[in-house]
C-alpha cells in the first residue's frame, strides 16, 4: 500500500512530466534522499523509469518519469468496458449507429458545459471553470496563459485514453463540443495531444480579432 508522500510524487510527475531527483524534493518539501529512497522503490515496482539528458557542461541530468503501469494509477473510468460498449454498438449497429452515439454524448456534454459556461462574461473565467468541470470528470485540468497571453487549458490524465484510441471520434468530439461553448469570439487548437504520443492533451484559446469575426460573417 502506497503512503500519501509516494502518491503525491506519483502525482507531480504525471502533472507537471519528468523531473530530477532534486526537483521533486522541492517540491514535495522533503530531502532528496528521500526522494531518491521513494524513486527506487517505485522503480523497482515498474511504475517509475528515467532517462539520463547528457548536456554540454556537468554531469548527466536524470529525468524521471511514469512509466504505462504508473499511468494506470490514475482513474480510467472503466475506459475498457467503454471501449468494448463502443465496438459492440458499432458491430451491431454499424458506423452510423456509432456517429449516432457520439453525436448524443456531444449533445449532452454541450449542454451541460453550455449551462456552466454562458453566465460566464471573460474568456479566461470561462476557461478557469471549463477547467474545474474536466477536473470533475478526471481529466486533472489546469488553466494557464502563455507568454503571448493566449489561455491554456491542460489537461493531464485522460480518464477515456482507452477507449479514445479505439475510437478516435471521441477526441475529434470534444475539442468541437469545446468550440462550441467556449464561444464564437475564440478559436481553439489541441497542439498537444496524448493520443498521438504526448504525456497530456493541452488546447490553445485565442480571441478572434475584429477581422476575424467580420470574415466568419461574410462566410
Amino acid at each position: 500500500m502506497q503512503d500519501r508522500t509516494t502518491n503525491r510524487m506519483l502525482y507531480s510527475l504525471k502533472v507537471a512530466g519528468p523531473q530530477t531527483a532534486a526537483a521533486l524534493a522541492e517540491r514535495l518539501g522533503i530531502t532528496p534522499v528521500a526522494v531518491r529512497q521513494m524513486l527506487g522503490r517505485l522503480h523497482e515496482d515498474g511504475l517509475v523509469d528515467f532517462e539520463d539528458s547528457r548536456e554540454s557542461v556537468g554531469r548527466p541530468k536524470r529525468l524521471w518519469h511514469l512509466t504505462g503501469s504508473g499511468n494506470a494509477q490514475f482513474p480510467d473510468n472503466h475506459a475498457g468496458l467503454t471501449a468494448d460498449l463502443l465496438a459492440s454498438v458499432s458491430a451491431v449497429f454499424g458506423d452510423a449507429g456509432l456517429d449516432r452515439l457520439i453525436s448524443h454524448r456531444e449533445m449532452t456534454t454541450l449542454n451541460q458545459y453550455r449551462a456552466a459556461l454562458e453566465p460566464i462574461g471573460s474568456v479566461e473565467a470561462k476557461v478557469e471553470r471549463l477547467a474545474e468541470i474536466r477536473s470533475a470528470e478526471g481529466y486533472m485540468a489546469e488553466a494557464k496563459r502563455d507568454e503571448n497571453g493566449a489561455f491554456i487549458l491542460i489537461e493531464n490524465h485522460c480518464p477515456i485514453c482507452v477507449a479514445a484510441k479505439a475510437c478516435q471520434k471521441l477526441c475529434r468530439s470534444e475539442l468541437d463540443v469545446f468550440q462550441t461553448a467556449l464561444g464564437p469570439n475564440v478559436e481553439i487548437e489541441r497542439f498537444e495531444h496524448i493520443l498521438k504520443g504526448a504525456r497530456r492533451c493541452a488546447y490553445r484559446i485565442t480571441k478572434k480579432t475584429r477581422d476575424d469575426r467580420q470574415l466568419a460573417i461574410k462566410l
